[in-house]
């Protein structure tokens, strides 16, 4: 069973839609009291970092997915949720992150933005979340910050916009896109399709 993460902060109706369509095993979590029968995560993510933590501290999520990384169990991090891995963000200093991979979160600088639209991500090979996706495939994006990790180890997939930022990240079961999978079209759905069976 999939849990998408409902704390107030996401997408919710297009990734569902996304994995209606994949026929995936999947519900919305409102409360961590609905967590039984969950073997893999999904959270989505809208706005800015040191509201979507406070979100989920209040919604009691936090120490949760915290332990459910540090587990290394099957998660999907979008957009911010991706951000949300990090240690901290420049946009919330004050905030902490889910301390998935040691880093934090930048704002682009000299581009516009938020970057808004469709770019396309080079992604290292043999990885199977990228199975029958075709290099330089185009995903859609919206954001300002993008992250900044530590290592360059958990990244695997790039995407240029004044400079070239980590668009995909994975540690273990663990994997991160900066990218909305659910609005890329076949692209997305593809990538999505071969996240659930992997895991």
């Amino acid at each position: 069973m999939i849990a998408i993460i409902d704390y107030g902060a996401g997408n919710l109706r297009s990734i569902a839609n996304a994995l209606q369509k994949l026929d995936a095993d999947f519900k919305i979590l409102h409360e961590r009291d609905e967590f039984k029968g969950v073997d893999r995560i999904v959270l989505p993510g809208v706005g800015s970092f040191g509201k979507a933590s406070q979100k989920l501290e209040e919604s009691g999520f936090f120490l949760l997915l915290q332990e459910w990384i540090r587990a290394d169990k099957s998660f999907l991090g979008i957009c911010l949720g991706m951000q949300l891995l990090m240690f901290n963000s420049a946009e919330s200093k004050d905030s902490l992150g889910l301390e998935c991979v040691k880093g934090t979160n930048r704002r682009f600088c000299n581009v516009k933005v938020p970057h808004i639209g469709w770019n396309n991500v080079q992604y290292a090979p043999d990885e199977p979340v990228f199975k029958n996706i075709d290099q330089n495939s185009y995903f859609y994006f919206v954001h300002s910050y993008f992250i900044e990790p530590d290592s360059q180890d958990y990244v695997i997939g790039k995407t240029f916009y004044g400079l070239e930022f980590p668009s995909v990240i994975r540690r273990g079961d663990v994997y991160g896109v900066q990218f909305h999978p659910e609005k890329s079209g076949e692209t997305g759905l593809q990538l999505l399709k071969n996240w659930v069976e992997l895991c």
